[in-house]
C-alpha cells in the first residue's frame, strides 16, 4: 500500500488547512519548548511576551466580528488556537483566556456598547483580561455561585461583593500578574430580587498594575504544570461598577432597577448564556488533541529507531516498535487520536456555521453542538492524559527526562480533564440530554408504536437471556457496518436501560436524588458509548470523502483499529449482553493484533501527517534518529490473509 503523506495530511487538516499551514510558518517566531528550569516569573514573562507577539501578527483578530476589524472566521481561530498545543501549552491556555474566554465573553454576552469600547483593545492585546467564573466552593456548580452584583438605582451602579472565602474567584488565568479587567460571573440582584447568574466587566488593576480599590488579588503559585500562566484569586469588597458594565445581551437592568430579558425563564436563560461560551470547551478538546499528537509523534519515532534484545535467528537487535506489545501500546491510541481529530474537525465546522457573523440561530443545532462539545471534550482530555502517560512509558527512562518534552506535556495537560468543565460532570450533562431526547421520542409514538416499542424491549430481554442475539446477528468483525452495528446497539442498550432506571424517579414520593445517585455510573457509561459512536461516524465520513485511494485504504484500516479497540475494551458488555460469544470476543483481540501488524509499516507516515514542524519536536529523544536516519519500516503485511483468519 503506497500512501502520499501530504495527501493524508490534507485530509487531517480539513476545512482550515490554509490556516494550519499559516500557523506552521508563523509560529517559528515564538519561543516554544521553553527551558524547564525557568523560574515561575521568568516563564510567565516569556509567555506574556509570546502572547504579545501573537497579538502583533493579527491572528487573534480572526475570530472577531469584521465590524471591529476581525475576520469573522470563528472556526479558523479555534483551529489556530489548537495548533499552539504543538508548542507551548502555557501559551495556548493564556491565549485562550485572553481571546477565547475574556474576549469571547465580551463578544457573545455583551452588546455594541461593550464591543465599541473594548473589542479592539482586547484583540490587539492592549487590554489583558480574565474570565472570573470558578469559585473556591463552587467549581462545577456555576448556577449557584455566591459572588453578588447588587444594583443601586441611586448611583446607577452595581456593587460586586464576595460574601465569604468560598465565593472567592479561584484559579483565574491572567489574574495573578497581567490582567487589568475581569468578566465576573455573579448573582444579579435588583429591586431586592435575584435574577440569576450574569456577567459584568470589573476593572481589577489600574494603569500602574496596582489592584483597584476593594479588589484583593492573590497568586495561586507554582502548579504541577502550565506555570507560564499566572493563575490567581480575586475577592471583591463592595466594588462598584457602572450600570453599563453588565454584559446585557440576555438580560439588562434599567436606570430605575427594572430587570428585563428576552428569556423569561431563569434556568433557560442561564443555560442559553453558557451555551454561547461553548467555544472554550471545544478549544480545550482541540488543544488536548494536538498535545496527544505530539506525544505520539515522539514515542512512535523513538520506537522506530530504539533497539532492544536480539532476534535469535539473526543476532541483530530489534527496534522496539516491531514488538507486538509495543505496537499494542501506541497504535490503538493513535487510531483513537485520529478518530478524535475528525470528530473535533466536525465540531469546529458546525460551531463556525452556527456562530460566525451573519449565521442564523438554530436552537436544536446549538443544543446538539453543546452536547457533542461536552462529550468530546471529556473523551479527548481523558485520552490525552492516558496516551501521554503511555508514550512516556514507551520511551523508558528517556521519556522521563524533561528535555525530551513528554514530562512537560504530561504535566501541562493533566488539568485539562477538570477545567472548562469537570469531565465526570460533562458526561452527566451528555447523559441528561440523551435521556431527555429519548423520553421525547417515546412520548411521540402512537399506540401502535408504543406497543412495538414494548415488544422490542421484551424481545431484546429474551435474546439476551438465551444468547440468541449473538447467533441471529453474526457479522464479520472486520466489516465496518457490523462494527457500527455493535457500537450503536451498545449505545442504545445502555441508554434504554438507563431510562428504565430513571423512570422510578417519576413515581410519587420517590427519592429522586437517591435514584439518580445510584444510576450515575450507568449514565456515565451510556454517555461514553454515545461519544464513541460519534467518533466512529465522523471518522467513517472522513474515510468516505477521501479521494486518494491509498490514503482511503490506510484510513480504513485505522478506523477498523479504532472500532475494534473500543469493542475489545468493553468486550465484557458485549459478552454479558449476548452480542458476542466468548469465541468471537477472542477473534476481536486477534483482529486488533493483526491490524497493529498491518499498520506498523505506516506508523511513521501516520504521525508525520499531523504536520508538526520539526522545530517543535526538537529534543535529545530523537537524536538517534538523526544519527542513523529513520529506521526501515517493518516488512509490509498488507495481504488480505492477515485479517482473513479472524472473524
Amino acid at each position: 500500500m503506497t500512501v502520499d503523506r501530504h495527501a493524508l495530511q490534507g485530509v487531517l487538516d480539513g476545512r482550515w488547512a490554509r490556516v494550519r499551514d499559516e500557523i506552521r510558518a508563523q509560529m517559528d517566531e515564538l519561543a516554544f519548548n521553553p527551558d524547564p528550569n525557568l523560574s515561575t516569573e521568568e516563564y510567565r514573562a516569556l509567555t506574556t511576551e509570546n502572547l504579545r507577539h501573537l497579538a502583533s501578527t493579527g491572528r487573534p483578530r480572526q475570530g472577531f466580528d469584521p465590524v471591529y476589524g476581525g475576520e469573522g472566521d470563528v472556526g479558523g481561530v479555534v483551529t489556530a488556537f489548537a495548533m499552539l498545543g504543538y508548542g507551548d501549552l502555557s501559551l495556548l491556555v493564556k491565549a485562550g483566556v485572553q481571546w477565547g474566554l475574556f474576549g469571547g465573553a465580551v463578544q457573545v454576552l455583551g452588546t455594541s456598547r461593550h464591543h465599541d469600547e473594548y473589542l479592539r483593545q482586547i484583540m490587539d492585546g492592549e487590554l489583558l483580561g480574565c474570565f472570573a467564573m470558578t469559585e473556591t466552593g463552587h467549581g462545577s456548580d456555576v448556577q449557584h455561585l455566591r459572588t453578588t452584583a447588587t444594583y443601586d438605582p441611586a448611583t446607577q451602579e452595581f456593587e460586586i461583593h464576595t460574601p465569604d472565602v468560598d465565593a472567592r474567584k479561584d484559579y483565574i488565568g491572567n489574574a495573578a500578574r497581567d490582567g487589568r479587567m475581569a468578566v465576573v460571573f455573579a448573582q444579579l440582584i435588583t429591586q431586592g430580587q435575584p435574577q440569576g447568574v450574569h456577567a459584568l466587566l470589573v476593572p481589577i488593576r489600574d494603569e500602574s498594575g496596582a489592584p483597584m480599590p476593594g479588589v484583593t488579588i492573590g497568586d495561586c503559585g507554582r502548579k504541577a504544570g502550565l506555570n507560564g500562566v499566572d493563575n490567581g484569586r480575586l475577592m471583591f469588597d463592595h466594588v462598584r461598577v457602572p450600570r453599563e458594565a453588565l454584559l446585557n445581551r440576555f438580560g439588562d437592568v434599567a436606570e430605575d432597577g427594572t430587570y428585563n430579558s428576552s428569556i423569561a425563564n431563569e434556568t433557560r436563560r442561564f443555560f442559553t448564556m453558557l451555551g454561547t461560551l461553548v467555544r472554550g470547551r471545544i478549544s480545550v478538546a482541540g488543544g488536548a488533541g494536538t498535545a496527544t499528537q505530539k506525544a505520539l509523534a515522539l514515542a512512535i519515532r523513538y520506537g522506530a529507531v530504539r533497539r532492544q534484545f536480539a532476534d535469535p535467528s539473526t543476532g541483530e537487535e530489534v527496534v522496539v516498535l516491531d514488538y507486538l506489545v509495543h505496537q499494542r501500546k501506541l497504535l490503538p491510541a493513535l487510531a483513537t487520536t485520529y478518530a478524535l481529530n475528525f470528530a473535533q474537525s466536525d465540531l469546529v465546522s458546525d460551531m463556525h456555521d452556527l456562530q460566525a457573523p451573519g449565521a442564523e440561530g438554530d436552537e436544536w443545532r446549538q443544543r446538539d453542538l453543546e452536547t457533542r462539545a461536552a462529550g468530546i471534550k471529556a473523551v479527548a482530555t481523558w485520552h490525552a492524559t492516558a496516551t501521554i502517560q503511555t508514550c512516556r512509558e514507551a520511551c523508558g527512562g528517556a521519556g522521563y527526562l524533561a528535555a525530551n518534552l513528554l514530562p512537560t506535556l504530561k504535566a501541562d495537560t493533566d488539568v485539562f480533564t477538570t477545567f472548562e468543565g469537570d469531565n465526570t460532570v460533562l458526561l452527566q450533562l451528555v447523559a441528561k440530554t440523551l435521556l431527555s431526547d429519548y423520553g421525547r421520542r417515546v412520548a411521540r409514538l402512537d399506540m401502535a408504536g408504543k406497543a412495538r416499542f414494548a415488544a422490542d424491549l421484551v424481545a431484546g430481554s429474551v435474546a439476551e437471556r438465551t444468547g440468541l442475539r449473538a447467533i441471529l446477528r453474526r457479522g464479520d468483525i472486520r466489516d465496518r457496518a457490523y462494527q457500527r452495528w455493535l457500537l450503536v446497539e451498545r449505545e442504545q442498550h445502555l441508554l434504554t436501560n438507563a431510562a428504565q432506571r430513571m423512570r422510578k424517579a417519576l413515581a410519587p414520593g420517590a427519592d429522586q436524588f437517591g435514584i439518580f445517585n445510584g444510576a450515575q455510573d450507568h449514565l456515565l457509561v451510556a454517555a461514553r458509548a454515545h461519544v464513541d459512536r460519534i467518533l466512529f461516524d465522523s471518522f467513517a465520513a472522513a474515510v468516505d470523502r477521501t479521494g486518494d485511494a491509498g490514503v482511503r485504504n490506510l484510513l480504513g484500516d485505522v478506523l477498523r483499529l479504532y472500532a475494534l479497540t473500543v469493542i475489545e475494551n468493553d468486550r465484557a458488555f458485549f459478552i454479558e449482553h449476548s452480542y458476542l460469544t466468548s469465541g468471537r470476543a477472542k477473534a476481536v483481540t486477534q483482529a486488533v493484533n493483526a491490524l497493529c501488524g498491518r499498520l506498523r509499516p505506516h506508523a511513521r507516515t501516520l504521525v508525520d501527517s499531523f504536520g508538526i514542524p520539526e522545530r517543535w519536536l526538537d529534543c535529545p529523544l530523537l537524536d538517534g534518529e538523526r544519527e542513523t536516519g529513520p529506521a526501515a519500516p517493518a516488512p509490509s503485511r498488507d495481504e488480505p490473509s492477515d485479517l482473513a483468519s479472524v472473524g
